[in-house]
């Protein structure tokens, strides 16, 4: 049976992964992110679109309409929006304080403020039982991420996922989240990542390779089936074994 997928960041890297996969299941998918332009590129099959500021609860509330409107129910709510902010205009000051204030301030708001909105905008719709909310994390999260922001705002997503797995529990929804290593073929670093680094990231890994956005995709894809239904409350790590933490 074709369930309803909404995918937050669904038009680039991991968010547009997963896409393609629900949808190649015959799933009903719901792309969300901020650039109209680029979910309209997307190129996934019978998806619908919906650009909004997920940071903002009235362009929040916007959505939760459309789905009601469109959807009705939500089966699957993958959370793949978020990034350090790179997109983001500046701090206008050169105070270091305020550099600080600011880069954390992005990093809590596109990468955990968003997740929350969205998660608690639409609560009500997901399915049950057999509901799914999926949130991507990072290998960040265990380890840092050399300014702390955006490993602090990741980090973030693991106890709110652990609470909402507890209260959606009894209507059968699973809540878990996945932390990806090194992956390539995002935009995740621009335009570019350095050589040396590359090979760092790669050399970590036993594998002896970089992460692909299918990787991810596959493992989202699984803990949302019912072959994951008993799994719940956990942070699934796809990283090549660059991190064991726990």
């Amino acid at each position: 049976m074709a369930r309803n997928v909404v995918i937050s960041g669904g038009g680039t890297g991991i968010g547009l992964a997963a896409a393609h996969v629900f949808a190649a299941d015959g799933d009903q998918v719901l792309l969300l992110g901020r650039r109209a332009e680029v979910l309209e590129k997307a190129g996934v099959p019978g998806a619908l679109t919906y650009a909004a500021d997920l940071s903002d609860p009235r362009e929040v509330r916007g959505v939760a309409d459309f789905v009601a409107r469109e959807l009705g129910t939500v089966d699957v709510l993958v959370h793949s929006a978020g990034g350090t902010g790179q997109l983001e205009p500046g701090s206008d000051s050169d105070d270091p304080l305020d550099v600080v204030a600011h880069n954390w301030t992005v990093n809590f708001r596109i990468n955990t403020l968003t997740a929350a909105l969205l998660t608690e905008a639409l609560r009500d719709r997901l399915a049950e039982p057999g509901g799914r909310v999926l949130f991507i994390s990072s290998i960040a999260a265990y380890r840092g991420s050399g300014s702390g922001a955006y490993a602090g705002a990741k980090a973030a997503l693991h106890p709110y996922a652990h609470d909402l797995a507890r209260d959606l529990g009894p209507r059968g929804i699973t809540v878990n989240v996945v932390a990806p290593g090194y992956v390539e073929d995002t935009g995740f670093f621009g335009d570019a990542i350095e050589a040396a680094r590359r090979e760092r990231l790669i050399r970590e890994t036993p594998t002896g390779r970089a992460g692909t956005p299918g990787d991810v995709a596959a493992t989202l894809h699984w803990l949302a089936s019912p072959a994951a239904g008993h799994v719940t409350s956990q942070v699934i790590q796809v990283n090549g074994g660059a991190e064991r933490g726990h």
